[in-house]
């Protein structure tokens, strides 16, 4: 089979070809130039951009200023009443009568509960006839007595007229006999009222401590007795009510860590928190402080003592409180950061620095830098801040006073307000 094409035809075909691969070369040569004179003028401009320039550090800084500081410590505790009694029952028996339930205001005196009386008023009686019969031997005793006496003296009359022939010696002997034993008799009988009386006055006792009375007046906190229960005093009293005095006075106690306890005093002002009513303030202040410590899970605290004013009755016993102590309050304090007295340059120049610039920048070699290294003076025991003096930073030795935790209070130091001090040191500029 032949070809259709003309010699004209293929030697068309041929020079359109060889111009095609022409061209593909001059467009792949002018793409490579063009890439390679782009990274050489972005070589030259970072060279003499960096090379003119010389790296250094930079800081962040903050003003110092004048102002008031506050310095609290935090500590946890609960509310409860300024005086809280628990009463019970001295006695054992069934309680028969409940006058009182929670909540309700009490007087003083005022009969809480009963246990039933019959078997006191018994024993009240039998005392009481007790007594009688004693009185009653008393009397008798004292009769005989009485009598005895009257028969030795009728003895010591007929021996005085007889000039002692008669009664006998051992007449008149026993007519002493008898007249001592009456005399001891009646002794007797005298001390057996005195018991007789005992005996009534304790049965007494015990047929009024039947009834069960508040000893203050308050409220009742708890109520833990029914009607038919019976009471086993048998060791201790049990609690049947428990009584607060006077709820518009309260008091909180709450644990002062041991490294706050040596700031925390008798007399400073206190504000707390409740869960029960938050975002709102409540005051107090600091009665005691105790010189005892408790360990709770490995932590050693102090009970503290504060007295709260409740006139609203919105405070409750047994309620968590947060509380904040104000330990010390400067007006016109000269304060700086507490990151200014934690910076060194020497510290700070150790951290690796962020690189900077972009991917290719990193990538194309760097000319040597002209940056000179400056040696920080040795650090010493004594508190110091850094401020920047000429681009440099120069310390300044302070004498730092109460913290908040944010801002310290400089005591003495080369300081003024509105100096800016170093805070952190921040990446290189390029």
């Amino acid at each position: 089979m032949t070809s259709n094409k003309t010699p004209d035809g293929e030697q068309d075909a041929a020079l359109k070809k060889l111009l095609n691969e022409e061209k593909r070369r001059f467009f792949t040569r002018k793409k490579f130039w063009v890439f390679i004179g782009l990274g050489a003028a972005v070589g030259f401009f970072w060279f003499f951009r960096s090379g003119g320039k010389a790296e250094g550090p930079q800081y962040k800084t903050e003003a110092v200023v004048q102002g008031k500081l506050v310095v609290k410590v935090s500590a946890t505790g609960n509310l409860q009443p300024m005086n809280r009694v628990d009463v019970g029952s001295e006695l054992s028996g069934m309680i028969t009568q409940v006058f009182v339930d929670n909540n309700d205001m009490v007087k003083a005196g005022q009969v809480l509960a009963q246990l039933d009386l019959s078997k006191l008023k018994d024993a009240v009686a039998r005392s009481k006839a007790d007594l009688l019969s004693a009185e009653a031997q008393v009397a008798q005793t004292k009769a005989t007595a009485m009598e005895a006496r009257a028969m030795l003296e009728r003895y010591r009359q007929v021996s005085a007229l007889s000039e002692g022939k008669v009664p006998s010696k051992s007449e008149m002997d026993a007519a002493e006999a008898n007249l001592k034993r009456a005399e001891a008799n009646e002794a007797v009988a005298r001390a057996s009222v005195v018991q007789a009386k005992a005996n009534l006055q304790l049965g007494e006792t015990d047929l009024s401590k039947a009834s069960i009375r508040s000893p203050i007046n308050g409220v009742v906190l708890t109520r833990n007795i029914e009607p038919g229960q019976t009471v086993a005093a048998t060791f201790q009293a049990p609690v049947l009510f428990s009584l607060a005095d006077d709820l518009s006075k309260m008091k909180l106690q709450v644990d002062v860590d041991e490294a706050d306890v040596a700031q925390v005093k008798v007399g400073q002002q206190a504000t707390f928190s409740v869960d029960a009513w938050p975002g709102r303030k409540y005051s107090g202040v600091l009665t005691r402080v105790d010189f005892g410590s408790q360990t709770k899970d490995g932590v050693v605290s102090y009970p503290t003592l504060l007295e709260v004013k409740n006139e609203d009755l919105s405070l409750r016993p047994g309620m968590t409180a947060t509380a904040e102590i104000v330990t010390v309050t400067h007006e016109s304090a000269l304060l700086v950061p507490n990151a200014a007295l934690r910076f060194s340059p020497a510290a700070a120049a150790t951290r690796p620095q962020k690189p900077s610039g972009t991917v290719m920048s990193r990538l194309m070699p760097r000319p040597p830098s002209t940056q000179t290294k400056t040696r920080m003076p040795p650090q010493e025991g004594a508190p110091r801040v850094w401020v920047l003096r000429d681009g440099q930073a120069v310390p300044v030795e302070v004498q730092p006073g109460p913290t908040n935790g944010q801002v310290t209070e400089i005591v003495s130091g080369d300081l003024e307000p509105g100096m800016q001090v170093i805070t952190e040191m921040l990446s290189a500029a390029s």
